[in-house]
């Protein structure tokens, strides 16, 4: 059966789905049409906002950064150990559904550890999986490899790389974001490893691979092979260069250089992960010290620096769609906040609730903020205070509903191809393929927080 409405919510996705980049632009001005309609902002200060510094020019820090995790995740995988090591578990599976369990439950793991990791392993394994199974002549669906590769952004917002509990955990996070109320920090225990969140996120990362399993379709007709996204031969190393003067060989074609890039790497690394005092860095990865541990990872790997930068120069046609859209969603946000349609949106949720269902309320109104603010530290900014201020106002317990904004940030990524694009240019497949069954997975997800949150 749901097999069956899985094929039927792909077929309706892929008749109907645009491309992320018009589906961007649909929303810009969607949004615009909104602001003007439904508040004071002139159709000038909207432009104004759009266009400014806080608008389409926001997120090329970010849009850098997200260059960077597909790139060197992709150029660490490439290399001939890791792609040894993936290629081992990816020979696993018997079966398209043994497939799709075990990309959701990878994907959904590193996800818990850390979002970055999340994407770009769940990515990659979904492609390498998708390769293994063809090149051993069993059928399997490549969508719903590539959809399964997409789980970890459904509990990233419950693991250690979580925006809103990290940011209520020490007086200078709420004093940066809750100005003006008074409030202790809130200690991971009662947010990350708290009772609630456990039985939420535990229970996703079980229910996920469960239901991408589930989802995988009974005829071989309907299924889809890898060959027809990617090519299923694993990328080979560059050759040396015949003929190269001695210098520049020493150089290039020899671990030297790429080994003293590493030591410095490694220098910073040594102390980031093992402090001589204070919390080891795994406990708060951010886009940077990943970027920069897979950058020390993939060269070492790799061996030679033509070799890296060879990977490297190969990932990077998977930009693209990073480069194009993330300015248009960093517009969309400049567009909200300064016309104040986010805290008009999440307030009135807020106002219509009481005691019992604010936590629900304040989850699907996160869920619906985040199609036009895919950001979990932008979108906390503006929510994150509305919800403290109504938590205390109705007696509601705080951690939890920090826990609510979280969910339902996390939730509508199975929609929003924002978060989608660098597991699209790495698996070969487009929003429309994948997005019928993250949206069904959203779906069931949804009935389980919810219910989650109404009895804990």
């Amino acid at each position: 059966m749901l097999a069956s409405l899985g094929q039927r919510f792909s077929s309706f996705f892929r008749a109907t789905v645009p491309d992320p980049f018009v589906i961007a632009v649909l929303l810009t001005f969607l949004t615009f049409t909104l602001a003007v309609t439904l508040t004071d902002t002139s159709p000038a200060q909207l432009v104004d906002s759009w266009a400014g510094n806080e608008g389409v020019w926001k997120f090329l820090g970010f849009s850098m950064q997200m260059c960077l995790i597909l790139v060197t995740g992709h150029a660490l995988a490439s290399s001939p150990p890791v792609a040894r090591i993936i290629r081992a578990l990816a020979d696993i599976p018997r079966s398209p559904a043994q497939a799709a369990a075990l990309i959701a439950f990878v994907a959904a793991t590193l996800g818990v550890l850390n979002w970055g990791l999340g994407l770009v392993g769940g990515a990659l394994i979904a492609r390498d999986v998708g390769r293994s199974l063809e090149r051993r002549g069993i059928r399997a669906h490549y969508p719903l490899l590539a959809a399964s590769g997409y789980v970890g952004l459904l509990v990233w917002h419950g693991g250690f790389s979580g925006t809103a509990p990290l940011k209520v955990s020490t007086h200078a996070e709420i004093a940066d974001i809750l100005p003006g109320i008074a409030l202790e920090p809130i200690g991971l225990e009662q947010t990350i490893l708290s009772p609630l969140n456990l039985l939420v996120t535990g229970g996703l990362i079980l229910i996920a691979p469960i239901v991408m399993a589930m989802l995988t379709p009974k005829r071989t007709d309907d299924m889809q092979p890898a060959s027809a996204f990617v090519s299923i031969e694993d990328e080979k190393p560059s050759a040396p260069e015949r003929d190269k003067p001695m210098l520049p060989r020493l150089l290039e074609d020899t671990p030297v250089v790429s080994l003293a890039l590493v030591a410095l790497i490694g220098w910073w690394a040594w102390r980031y992960y093992i402090p001589a005092s204070g919390r080891s860095g795994v406990y708060n990865l951010t886009p940077n010290t990943v970027n920069l541990t897979m950058l020390m990872l993939g060269l070492v790997c790799h061996g030679t620096p033509v070799r890296y930068a060879r990977a490297i120069e190969h990932a990077s046609r998977g930009c693209a769609g990073i480069i194009l859209q993330f300015p248009l969603y960093a517009g969309i946000m400049g567009m909200m906040h300064a016309s104040g349609l986010t805290e008009m949106f999440a307030s009135a949720l807020s106002d219509a609730s009481n005691a019992t269902t604010l936590p629900i309320f304040t989850f699907a109104s996160a869920g619906v903020l985040n199609i036009f603010v895919p950001s979990g530290g932008g979108q906390w900014g503006v929510q994150g205070p509305i919800a403290i201020r109504s938590a205390l106002d109705a007696g509601v317990d705080v951690p939890k509903m920090v826990m609510a904004v979280a969910y339902g940030d996390q939730l509508t990524n199975m929609l929003q191809p924002f978060w989608a694009l660098p597991l699209l240019a790495i698996t070969g497949a487009k929003a429309r393929d994948i997005v019928g069954y993250t949206a069904l997975l959203m779906l069931i997800a949804a009935v389980w927080v919810v219910g989650c949150l109404l009895v804990m």
